[in-house]
């Protein structure tokens, strides 16, 4: 019997040869100064090509757009060289990649920002996140930030699309706006993080307004065949919330599907979550509106091993599955869950750090 991971699917404008997909995972590993991509990277990447389509890590759009050092950027001719050397090697190993682009919003600290400014976001609310600011800063609180003006919203949408422009230039196959895990776009649609009382809050209409915004330029730059949006309609994490979670993502999943994006990719179970009735009527909500209003795939991730995502693939709860952990500690994947071969155990410590350690070290089977 065929194995549904395995069965090809069309991502829009391309192909994906498995349902196997990394998630966007941030390392912490770009070359300092200037928050530049480089061999390293390139490598590790390389290593989970066979992936159907791999998701970079978070990319900042902006220098202020920043909310953990070492994180890798978008917006300098130097970045889109370094992306570029993974693209390649991606591509020479037979992988698809798109870039996810990013912008942390008030999940930042002042030692990060450019001038030392306070970040911005929707509202000046100080969110409870922690970051990290240094190598051996460890996690300290996120700072004050201040709400934008509405004046200055079009210049952040505009980093997103030169940043769309840009990703283009480094070889990816597409991107994925980040519109979830408490960071602006998610910060804007929320009632309980976006206080405004000009055209971007209030109404859903309105909080949602910035994330179709900065939809449209990226698509501008690629289409929606190139194009996916990543949401987390049940915790971002939990002390983000909104007081109709099923009304205010499934009116975004119909925005988005109307747009015809390649997919929508839902974090659907943090650590603190469960897959509860509740919880699976507000996926329900949001996968269904997104296919009927004329959406591709939905992807799910969260807390899956192989046999949970063959079940919702199978039940047509989602069209593939994004694995994170389990593809920092298996560079080769898909060829375990195919072979039902062991799976080797992530080191925490390391997700961070600056080195090969726990980045390119893990070994394939073939190796063994």
């Amino acid at each position: 019997m065929a194995d549904i991971l395995f069965e090809p699917i069309e991502l829009g404008e391309i192909t994906a040869p498995n349902r196997v997909f990394m998630a966007p995972l941030t390392r912490s590993r770009s070359r300092q100064p200037g928050d530049v991509p480089w061999e390293l990277n390139a490598e590790y990447y390389r290593q989970r090509a066979g992936a159907g389509l791999i998701i970079s890590e978070a990319t900042q759009v902006s220098p202020t757009a920043k909310g953990y050092a070492f994180t890798p950027g978008m917006y300098s001719a130097e970045q889109i060289k370094g992306w570029k050397l993974v693209t390649d090697a991606v591509h020479g190993a037979g992988g698809r990649i798109f870039a996810q682009l990013w912008h942390v919003g008030r999940v930042s600290h002042v030692d990060l920002q450019p001038s030392g400014q306070a970040p911005v976001a929707p509202s000046a609310i100080r969110g409870q996140n922690q970051t990290y600011i240094g190598a051996n800063s460890g996690r300290v609180p996120v700072s004050e930030p201040r709400a934008l003006d509405t004046d200055e919203i079009p210049g952040v949408v505009d980093e997103f699309r030169l940043a769309a422009k840009n990703a283009k230039d480094a070889g990816f196959d597409g991107v994925e706006i980040h519109g979830a895990n408490s960071y602006l776009l998610d910060q804007f649609l929320r009632d309980g993080t976006n206080k405004r009382t000009d055209a971007y809050g209030g109404s859903v209409a309105n909080r949602m307004r910035f994330c179709l915004e900065v939809t449209d330029a990226v698509l501008s730059v690629w289409g929606p065949g190139r194009v996916g949006y990543r949401v987390s309609p049940m915790g971002s994490p939990p002390h983000v919330q909104d007081s109709d979670t099923e009304g205010t993502f499934g009116q975004l999943a119909v925005a988005l599907g109307e747009r015809g994006l390649a997919y929508l990719h839902a974090v659907e179970q943090f650590k603190d979550t469960v897959r509860d009735p509740h919880t699976e009527e507000v996926l329900a909500a949001v996968r269904l509106s997104f296919r009927a209003s004329g959406g591709g795939l939905y992807i799910g991730n969260g807390a899956y091993d192989a046999a949970l995502a063959r079940q919702r693939i199978g039940d047509g709860l989602c069209d593939a599955v994004a694995f994170g952990k389990l593809f920092i500690s298996n560079p080769d994947l898909p060829d375990r869950f195919r072979t039902d071969a062991p799976l080797a155990e992530w080191d925490a410590g390391t997700f961070y750090t600056g080195d090969h350690r726990g980045y390119t070290d893990y070994p394939l089977l073939n190796a063994r």
